[in-house]
């Protein structure tokens, strides 16, 4: 084998740096979320252009990603994430000198190409350089470093809005220096000459994939489902704290992070062990499950204690959802196609979080929060009776012959 497809053992460096990029993917909106209010009332914006401050970069990222994709395939993930960390600093940073909602909506944009390059590449890296029962354990560990950033850096930026509504903004200038050291813990991998020709038809390879691998489609589909669903809780949570007479915002973000990451950090931590005992598909339907009994809960419950059992079961679903449906979608995809199906996860994670609002904002001003629960809970039930089609993929060793034709092509990715 020529020595350029060879991949270097990675280092506790490269691990590093991986699991650090992984933590930005939650800063885009979390980040300035405490200050979005001063934020309207100093730029003089409707609640509707305010939410979108928090929204537009999940757009970008749904738009981008695919174009990440095939560059991540063409080229290997090192230089597109050092580029993407370089983009999303300088796109998140420009918030400290933006004083027109044009260009801090431009600027937002910008966050989400540098995002999707970050989201597409770690997540590309990490698969390609971690396998078996290690890649588990790393995806677990990355599972719990994406929970701890989604606490730490709203709390970060909580202190900074103290300040001004500009210096939170500071915060996503950590990824400057993050690209720099991706260029040097990062191997550097090279494409093979088959995934070259590939990456030079002209048709789109994101679509072929799809077509392709069916799988790959309907895994990229449960994305969608279920983040569009749980989006429900997100948004409505803090309303619903405010109904019960809860309106400290300390506690508000208790029940909205502390809980939920705390959570999602456990199972992560865990993670490995679990897929060891109860495989892929089973922790799939835990996951439906503890979505389904989030929204009961979160539908019915008439007291703030109770309430405290949605954050836990959404940590829980979420721990579960963020590691088992990469590998799923991982071992459905050729390994020369690793890059366009992560960023079709992209896609597909962050498309369904831009629109949920869209689609239940005006059913729940129709009717009420509960019932946009309740409704939601059908469709997690829906997600939980199909999640009984899933089977765990097939283990390489037990494999039949052409599976183990593609293996090698995975173990040089």
């Amino acid at each position: 084998m020529p020595a350029a497809c060879e991949v270097p053992r990675p280092t506790r460096a490269t691990l590093t740096v991986l699991l650090l990029a992984s933590t930005l993917g939650v800063m885009g909106g979390a980040t300035i979320a405490p200050v979005i209010e001063v934020i309207r009332q100093a730029l003089d914006v409707g609640g509707t252009a305010a939410g979108l401050v928090l929204t537009a970069h999940s757009l970008a990222i749904a738009v981008v990603s695919p174009l990440v994709g095939r560059a991540t395939d063409r080229f290997g993930p090192r230089l597109p994430l050092a580029v993407g960390l370089v983009v999303y600093g300088l796109g998140g940073g420009a918030g400290l000198v933006t004083d027109t909602y044009p260009a801090l909506f431009a600027s937002r944009l910008v966050l989400g190409v540098g995002a999707a390059a970050v989201f597409t590449c770690s997540t590309a890296a990490l698969l390609g350089l971690y396998q078996d029962e290690l890649r588990d354990r790393v995806m677990g560990w990355r599972t719990a470093a994406t929970t701890v950033g989604g606490f730490l850096y709203p709390l970060a930026a909580g202190a900074l809005g103290n300040q001004s509504w500009h210096a939170p903004f500071a915060i996503y200038l950590i990824a400057l220096p993050l690209g720099a050291a991706t260029v040097f813990a990062l191997p550097r991998t090279a494409p093979t000459a088959e995934n070259s020709q590939k990456t030079k038809r002209p048709r789109g390879g994101a679509v072929r994939l799809l077509r392709e691998h069916p799988l790959v489609l309907g895994l990229c589909g449960l994305w969608v489902a279920t983040t569009g669903l749980m989006m429900v809780l997100a948004v409505s949570l803090p309303r619903r704290l405010d109904q019960l007479g809860i309106h400290d915002t300390l506690i508000v973000a208790l029940y909205g992070t502390v809980l939920a990451s705390g959570a999602a950090s456990l199972i992560g931590l865990t993670y490995a062990k679990l897929t060891s005992r109860f495989g892929y598909a089973t922790l799939m339907r835990i996951a439906a499950g503890s979505w389904t009994a989030a929204l009961l809960v979160f539908a019915v419950a008439d007291h703030s204690a109770v309430l405290l059992l949605v954050p836990v079961l959404t940590g829980i679903g979420s721990g579960i959802t963020m590691p088992t449906l990469t590998v799923l979608v991982d071992r459905a995809a050729p390994a020369e196609q690793r890059g366009t199906a992560t960023s079709l996860q992209a896609t597909a994670l962050f498309g369904g979080q831009f629109a949920s609002p869209l689609v239940f904002g005006p059913l729940v001003d129709a009717t009420s929060i509960a019932t946009a629960a309740l409704v939601a809970a059908a469709g997690t039930t829906g997600i939980l009776i199909a999640l009984f089609r899933l089977k765990d993929p097939q283990d390489p060793d037990e494999a039949g012959p052409e599976a183990q034709e593609h293996e090698p092509a995975r173990e040089q990715s």
